[in-house]
This record gives C-alpha cells, structure tokens and sequence, in this order.
C-alpha cells in the first residue's frame, strides 16, 4: 500500500478534518507503539509499509522495549496528540485497524503477540490472524 492510500484510509476511519491531522495522529500513533515493541520488530514491520510510516516508527533506530499496557499507551498518545484518553483510543484503533490490513497476516501475528491481550482490539482484531 502506498503513503497516500494508507492516510486515506486512515483520514477516512479516523473522520479527520484534513491530511496534516491525519498524518500527525499517524505519526504519534505509529511512534508511541514502536516504542512498546522491539526494535527488530519495528524494522521487519517497517519493511512491509511505505518509507514514510516506517521513519515515523523509528525503523532503524534502536531502543529497548518498554513494558506498558493499554491504558499507559492511549496517555502518551493522547500526550503527543493533544487529545483526551478516548480521543486517543479512536485515534489508535484508526491507525492501528489500517496497519493491520497493511501488513501480512504473520507479521500482525508478530506484532500482537509483543503486546498485551488489551491491545489486539485497537488493531481491529480480538484474535491472533490467520
């Protein structure tokens, strides 16, 4: 999928006003859950996406994972987006339901299984994918 394709998608879900919202809640949705997966997990996550989302995650920098839940991670993106909890959790699943349909099936796997059960619903999937 391409940048452009994956914002629209994203602009769409998320019911943003414009492109600059889109991309700048993309970012910080993209950058925060980077962070609570491991640096190798980003780079193969980032291989399957356009080179614009896989710098917003951080592709290619390194870092530990940190261990937050879900609540911990709607506080810093609402932090980085200005918004409230629930504000960020729509922001969230907007972004996180279209990286899900971006990438393979066994890369989401990859994905989920770093992160608590909590999470799996924002990717618009209450199961691992086939």
């Amino acid at each position: 999928m391409r940048y452009d394709e994956f914002l629209a998608r994203v602009r769409e879900r998320g019911e943003y006003a414009d492109l600059e919202e889109t991309e700048q809640v993309t970012g910080a949705v993209l950058g925060v859950i980077a962070r609570r997966l491991t640096a190798r997990e980003v780079s193969d996550l980032a291989a399957q996406l356009p080179d614009e989302l896989g710098r917003a995650a951080g592709a290619g920098e390194e870092w530990e994972a940190e261990s937050y839940g879900v609540e911990e991670f709607l506080s810093r993106v609402a932090e980085r987006t200005g918004a409230r909890p629930r504000t960020a959790e729509w922001d969230a699943s907007a972004v996180l339901s279209t990286l899900a349909d971006t990438v393979s099936g066994g890369e989401l796997n990859q994905i989920i299984t770093q992160l608590p059960s909590g999470f799996a619903p924002l990717f618009g999937k209450p199961e691992l994918s086939d």
